[in-house]
């Protein structure tokens, strides 16, 4: 099985990630455009963290995202970063647009979903290192 790493000076990595963010009460105000505009946002400042956005989807309350993170990359901080800019961008641009509009203070729910993926699914990567512990065994 091939793997598509990443290198830096000391490492090599591949540190995949699916974020989650649901807008405050789930309230659906996405549309297509607002849509464009949040990827626009997003692809602005993703790179001053070392993160690629891989694939970005919205739904009428909430949108996933899909990115390549290096090793120094603080994820709490692009994650804060990205929720706060992109409210303040989207309130600012769309704030009288919007219907039942959400935020008092927030345009985001407080929390967020944030799992680590692979190129491979835990299943395959249990078997793996059982077969390593299995091959030491021998």
């Amino acid at each position: 099985m091939e793997y598509d790493l990443d290198t830096g000076a000391h490492s090599t990595y591949s540190l995949h990630y699916h974020l989650v963010l649901v807008v405050k009460y789930r309230r659906e105000v996405f549309t297509e455009e607002l849509r464009d505009f949040f990827r626009e946002v997003v692809s602005g400042f993703a790179d001053n963290y070392g993160v690629k956005i891989k694939n970005l989807e919205a739904d009428r309350d909430h949108v996933h995202l899909l990115f390549k993170a290096t090793p120094t990359t603080d994820l709490a901080k692009f994650i804060n970063v990205l929720k706060g800019a992109s409210a303040r961008r989207i309130r600012n641009e769309y704030g009288d647009h919007i219907e039942d509009k959400p935020w008092g203070d927030s345009f985001w729910a407080d929390s967020y979903c944030l799992i680590s993926t692979g190129q491979v699914s835990l299943d395959v990567l249990k078997e793996y290192v059982e077969n390593q512990r299995e091959r030491d065994d021998e």
